[in-house]
């Protein structure tokens, strides 16, 4: 019993901090919501258009705006209060929900309204990310910052095992506009935690003052460090060819393995428990590295793999979990890598980054998924996110081996000779 109080007192050391405690919480009942919008959405325009391309446009509307708008809004990140600023994204992202019910009520709600609906989601979301995940370091000491981050990730990814189940549940039982609605209120949860918070406990990181160049100096900043670039670009591969579950699992389950729409969302919500201990697992780990990182990758197309060539649901099943796991260890261990490696000053600028290569990689590999699943089949789409996973971890570890990634160092705060050295 003394070890596993002591391993429990490890892997959630980070929720001691009453201001993480109601961020985490919040942020609990908010992702359960979103994911309800997510997958409403995905199950409402398979319902409208019984296209695998239509899937793949929608993801390109959702995550557009972050390709685009992701180094500003980094920079946003870097000049804002976040917390004010999180409190401003999430009302809006209340907004959405709202306008997805109105239009869902609809007799035959018009798919190019959704798709507009979505892309307005996508501009919310390129200003809450990078302030959303910067914010996370900033509520805790300097030593709990990879739990957090780690216990952060175990949240976004346990809300999945509970929020696609529910929201086939609500769409079977309530319909879609309600589903939609449901999302919007739980809003309310995260923004109470940001009121509620004592400013006196937050880190804030220094607020950076406007001048030209900015958004170039962050991008020349993580281009110099090794450390955050190799993580950036495996993140870039890895996002644009495999995170697109919510285009190949849909068509693989309904078509391929000739399931039903209940058995696609019971099935999401399995995967996420996988995702959900892989993501525990990481917060024990007091820190990670760039080799860690790769063979996350490796471990993912691997995975992917199984499921590629999987027989039957049962066997889909099976491996579903250890999908999970494998891809959240990737996501998680590359995220606090660019969290605890950057310097303050630069760090939402870094994470726009990543989100841009992550979330912001979705537009040009949703349609390409999206049009692989839908002319060669969902086995071919699940095959392509292997391989580019595959492929991603093996130059990762092939540039750990030759010496390009270096121990990281702490940070100093003082960024101009990493600079000048880039120029």
């Amino acid at each position: 019993m003394t070890r596993v109080r002591l391993a429990a007192g490890e892997t959630f050391a980070s929720l001691r901090n009453r201001n993480f405690r109601l961020f985490f919480v919040g942020q609990t009942i908010s992702q359960v919501g979103n994911w309800l919008t997510l997958i409403t959405q995905t199950l409402l325009v398979l319902n409208l258009t019984h296209s695998g391309t239509a899937l793949g446009m929608l993801t390109a509307a959702q995550f557009a705006p972050v390709l685009v708008l992701g180094p500003f809004a980094g920079l946003v990140a870097d000049r804002s209060d976040k917390r004010r600023l999180l409190v401003i994204t999430q009302a809006l992202a209340m907004l959405q929900s709202f306008a997805l019910a109105a239009v869902a009520v609809l007799d035959r709600p018009p798919v190019s309204a959704i798709f507009a609906i979505a892309l307005v989601g996508g501009v919310v979301t390129a200003f809450d990310n990078p302030a959303r995940r910067s914010f996370v370091v900033e509520m805790v000491p300097v030593e709990q910052v990879n739990n957090a981050v780690s216990l952060n990730s175990a949240l976004m990814t346990g809300s999945r095992v509970v929020g696609p189940a529910l929201a086939g549940l609500l769409v079977v039982t309530v319909g879609f506009a309600w589903t939609f609605a449901a999302d919007g209120i739980s809003y309310v949860a995260v923004i109470a935690g940001l009121v509620m918070m004592r400013s006196s406990e937050l880190r804030p990181a220094p607020i950076v003052e406007k001048a030209k160049g900015q958004v170039r100096e962050g991008i020349a900043y993580a281009r110099s460090m090794p450390v955050l670039w190799v993580p950036l670009v495996m993140m870039a591969i890895v996002g644009t060819f495999a995170f697109n579950f919510s285009v190949t699992f849909p068509v693989f389950v309904t078509r391929t393995l000739h399931g039903t729409e209940s058995t696609f969302t019971i099935l999401f919500s399995w995967l996420s428990v996988g995702s959900l201990l892989g993501a525990l697992a990481v917060a024990r780990r007091p820190a990670t590295s760039v080799r860690f990182v790769a063979l996350s990758s490796v471990a993912f197309g691997v995975s992917m793999v199984g499921a590629a060539i999987a027989p039957s649901e049962a066997v889909v099943f099976v491996i579903a979990p250890i999908v999970g796991a494998a891809s959240i260890a990737f996501m998680t261990s590359s995220t606090a890598i660019v969290q605890t490696e950057s310097d303050p000053s630069m760090r939402g600028r870094v994470l726009a980054l990543q989100s841009m290569v992550f979330l912001g990689s979705t537009p040009i590999g949703g349609p390409i998924v999206g049009w692989v699943t839908e002319h060669l089949g969902a086995r071919f789409g699940l095959g392509l996110g292997a391989v580019a996973c595959l492929a991603a971890g093996a130059w990762g570890v092939a540039t750990v081996r030759n010496g390009a990634t270096p121990q990281p160092q702490p940070p100093t705060g003082d960024t101009s000779a990493v600079l000048a050295a880039s120029t």
